[in-house]
């Protein structure tokens, strides 16, 4: 008798075990798993790091025509107000033009062209173009360097490339050869969310930030370089070139900002003390 028994409830363990496991586990949908950095939403609580760099991702698909003109447009303004947030949050701070300092240490507009409209070109400019855009709306300021050794003559060290107003730094190139064809070389990207800008400093020698920085006028971003496709052939005189974007109805259009360079500080040139990232 209490060996039926004890059949009989070995049969119910078994059945109850082999009822509990699945046969087969069932497969994942990878489409929760995998998002396409063009599409997918930064957190909006996610740290100024984390979407900034996002946002150099975004840049790059720009840069590089990897992304369709519509997608861009429509995700642009979406990135910039997260980061705006954010800014305010980590403490950022609002400066007025009147706070705004020279980009390059120890120059003024003497540098910039002398022409009517100091080399700014608007026209054909298109920022969803990316690498391949049309027009100059920039400014190129110059810096006294004769042998193109990326050193200014008279101290015989590298020119500090500035911040002109407060912001972020939203992305960034740290990497470039000759030979490539990418136009801006090292460069940076700040937007400024009190005035609504988004400043491009290109053609650098070496990058003391990345994005996610906070920087107020006057920081130091870079060194003036000549990296670049076109600054870098010897025909080209070392400088940084400087464009100014304003966000209208959250869409970059260039600026011409020649009277707000004319009116910023000018500090001097400094020791460079800080390590390239």
């Amino acid at each position: 008798m209490n060996q039926a028994k004890a059949l009989i409830i070995s049969g119910l363990l078994c059945f109850c075990l082999s009822a509990a496991t699945p046969l087969t586990a069932a497969e994942p949908d990878l489409n929760e798993l995998i998002a396409a950095p063009e599409t997918r939403a930064p957190s909006p609580t996610a740290p100024a790091g984390t979407l900034c760099s996002d946002f150099n991702t975004f840049n790059s698909l720009i840069r590089d025509g990897r992304i369709s003109k519509s997608a861009a447009r429509s995700g642009l303004p979406l990135r910039l107000a997260e980061i705006r947030a954010e800014y305010y949050r980590q403490g950022g701070r609002d400066y007025s033009s009147e706070k705004w300092v020279f980009p390059v240490a120890g120059y003024d507009v003497r540098a910039i062209d002398k022409g009517r409209s100091h080399g700014f070109v608007s026209s054909g400019y298109d920022y969803f173009s990316g690498n391949r855009h049309g027009g100059h709306p920039a400014y190129d300021i110059f810096i006294r360097d004769r042998n193109q050794d990326s050193r200014d003559d008279r101290s015989g060290t590298a020119a500090s490339v500035l911040s002109m107003t407060g912001g972020i730094v939203v992305a960034f190139e740290k990497e470039w050869r000759q030979g490539s064809g990418l136009r801006g070389g090292k460069y940076l990207w700040v937007y400024d969310p009190a005035n609504n800008l988004l400043l491009y400093y290109a053609h650098n020698e070496k990058l003391f930030v990345e994005p996610g920085t906070i920087v107020k006028p006057g920081d130091l971003l870079a060194t003036v370089g000549r990296s670049g496709l076109n600054a870098a052939k010897r025909r080209s005189p070392t400088h940084l070139h400087f464009s100014v974007l304003h966000l209208k109805n959250g869409q970059p259009v260039p600026i011409p900002v020649y009277r707000e360079l004319l009116q910023a500080r000018t500090l001097p040139p400094s020791l460079i003390y800080r390590n390239p990232i």
